[in-house]
């Protein structure tokens, strides 16, 4: 199960080509409204969510969270207590945690970065506490997974397919949906 947290201000591609490209490889995948069950994105697009966050269960289920950027949904995720509760149960039980664009300033902040390479939008790197700034556009450094922004959301979406089901499943879907390497 992967959960994709949707927040006020989240930027629309950095969540749509993850879950998109996630239910195409098959993955169970539940889109979580942060603050109510109609997210508005960052440029005024309005999404119904599968479910609110009260209703996140974290138990042995949960294979990753994910984390979308743009502003203000990142300081939204970052402010809302069931997003941090998800973020420590997936730290705590060796589960993936995707970030991308600001979002990974999120787990900067938190210390969970610290020795772990990283990358993320340009300008946040100094909220990526303690980490070894990437200079790949996707960077998986065990369970952690940072991406740098819009422009990368669909390397990132591959790369969270390959992390949970294969590397071969992730190239058939860039095959499939004409996506250069």
């Amino acid at each position: 199960m992967v959960y994709v947290f949707l927040a006020h201000g989240f930027e629309e591609i950095e969540a749509l080509a993850p879950i998109d490209i996630l239910r195409r490889a098959g993955v169970e995948l539940v889109t979580v409204g942060v603050e109510d069950e109609y997210i508005t994105a960052a440029h005024k697009v309005t999404f119904a969510a599968d479910i609110t966050v009260d209703k996140v269960v974290l138990d042995e289920n949960v294979d990753m969270i994910v984390l979308p950027g743009g502003m203000p949904g990142t300081i939204n995720l970052e402010n809302n207590d069931y997003v941090q509760a998800a973020i420590d149960y997936c730290v705590k039980n060796d589960k993936y945690i995707a970030s991308i664009c600001a979002a990974p300033s999120i787990l900067g902040h938190k210390g969970l970065l610290k020795g772990k390479k990283a990358i993320c939008f340009p300008g946040f790197e100094k909220d990526l506490e303690g980490a070894v700034i990437s200079e790949k556009s996707v960077e998986v450094d065990g369970k952690f997974i940072t991406a740098k922004g819009a422009g990368v959301a669909v390397d990132f979406a591959l790369t969270l397919v390959s992390e949970l089901v294969s590397a071969a499943k992730a190239e058939n879907i860039r095959k499939g949906i004409q996506c250069q390497n």
